[in-house]
């Protein structure tokens, strides 16, 4: 059954296997959004931050080559940059996430995204 949930998903993490296995076992057919191929913009992450409740290093995968080199750990660095670079490099953002129904959900624990149903 189709629906409304878009899951950010990277087919090579176990996670968010998980996560999309978790929503189809309830028949959500999420549709799937492959960000590491198909990035989401500037304007997306800032609104997919709002209905998280978080900051862009919230969800900003520190341990990526790419968080290093672009030197992102700098405390001056406004949410504008970070999320212009999670942008510029998807692999910076922590997946999965789920968003539907107004809500949206960092999958770690993959069950997290279970939040974003309408129940």
């Amino acid at each position: 059954m189709p629906s409304d949930i878009t899951l950010y998903h990277n087919p090579r993490c176990s996670k968010s296997r998980q996560a999309l296995a978790l929503l189809e076992e309830r028949n959500v057919q999420p549709t799937v959004v492959r960000y590491l191929e198909t990035p989401p913009t500037v304007e997306e992450l800032r609104s997919l931050l709002g209905q998280l409740n978080l900051t862009p290093r919230d969800i900003m995968r520190k341990k990526e080559e790419p968080y290093k080199t672009l030197g992102l750990d700098d405390a001056d660095l406004d949410d504008n940059a970070l999320l212009q670079a999670m942008h510029n490099h998807p692999i910076l953002i922590e997946r999965p996430i789920a968003h539907g129904n107004g809500k949206a959900a960092v999958g770690r624990p993959p069950e997290n995204v279970l939040k974003v149903l309408d129940q």
